[in-house]
Parts: C-alpha cells; sequence; structure tokens
C-alpha cells in the first residue's frame, strides 16, 4: 500500500476541538458555519512539509496510507503559542475612536507605532481607560485533531 511521504500533495479531511469539545475548524458539514470555521466544505489539500497546516499533522501524515485516520494533540507552541499578559494593554478613553461603541469582547484592528496592523480585543472598561489583548482568540490552548488522509494526489 502506497504511504505518504515528506513533499507529496495530499487531501485530508479533519476535524478540530478545544479540549471542551468546541470545534474550531473542520473540512466536514459544518457544525460552526463557514464564518467561524476556516475551511470551505470538503477535503484540503497540502503538500506535506511545506507548513501549510500546524506542522504535527503534516509529520503525522509521513507514513500513512489512504484511509488512515489518527488523532493528535497540538501543544500551544505548535499552535497559537502560550497566552502572554504582557500583550494586554490600555489607552485612555479619550484616545479611542469617537465613532466605534467599546464593548467588551470586541475585536479590531489597530496600527502600532511600527505600522504593523494588529488584531485586539477589548477586555476591559472602565470610565477613564479600555484595555486590549493583542494575544490569538486560541492562544494557549490545546488542539485536538482528527484527520483522515483522503487521497495522495
Amino acid at each position: 500500500m502506497i504511504q505518504a511521504k515528506e513533499a507529496d500533495k495530499v487531501s485530508i479531511h479533519f476535524i478540530g476541538k478545544l479540549a471542551d469539545g468546541t470545534i474550531i475548524d473542520t473540512t466536514h458539514e459544518d457544525p460552526c458555519n463557514d464564518d467561524e470555521c476556516g475551511h470551505a466544505h470538503g477535503p484540503m489539500e497540502l503538500v506535506i512539509g511545506e507548513g501549510d497546516f500546524y506542522l504535527p499533522i503534516e509529520e503525522a501524515l509521513v507514513g500513512m496510507s489512504v484511509g488512515d485516520k489518527k488523532s493528535i494533540v497540538i501543544s500551544p507552541d505548535d499552535a497559537f503559542g502560550e497566552y502572554d499578559p504582557e500583550n494586554v494593554f490600555s489607552i485612555p478613553r479619550s484616545e479611542f475612536a469617537d465613532d466605534i461603541t467599546p464593548e467588551i469582547g470586541l475585536e479590531l484592528e489597530v496600527t502600532g507605532e511600527d505600522d504593523e496592523v494588529y488584531m485586539v480585543t477589548i477586555v476591559e472598561l472602565s470610565d477613564e481607560e479600555i484595555s486590549f489583548d493583542t494575544n490569538h482568540p486560541l492562544a494557549g490552548e490545546e488542539l485536538n485533531y482528527e484527520f483522515e488522509l483522503v487521497e495522495i494526489l
């Protein structure tokens, strides 16, 4: 039976979940809406070793045959990193845009002093300040992925 190897183009089906079972990503019929999950229905194509997907999944595909299934846990270091409290900052309310109503959980794009664009989430409001978190929403989370090798292309 043919086995997948480094540099093979393959197609896979997968479902990614958090530790509590919340589905965060899938190629199957979409229980979490296309707007929330990262992929359209149907298998995902990738080249093993090119870093198009999580490295632990790409590594686990090596040696699999069509129809084989695996489950792995992806550590935060191999996904979105550890949660870093240093990535939370506050600004005076007077510096916040007048045309936006701040609410906890509101996600915004902001331009930093380095002219980079960052995604931030409002995490705290007071009469004087607004606090933002620049960590990825899944930072610090272990991701549980079940995947199947559908085809070696």
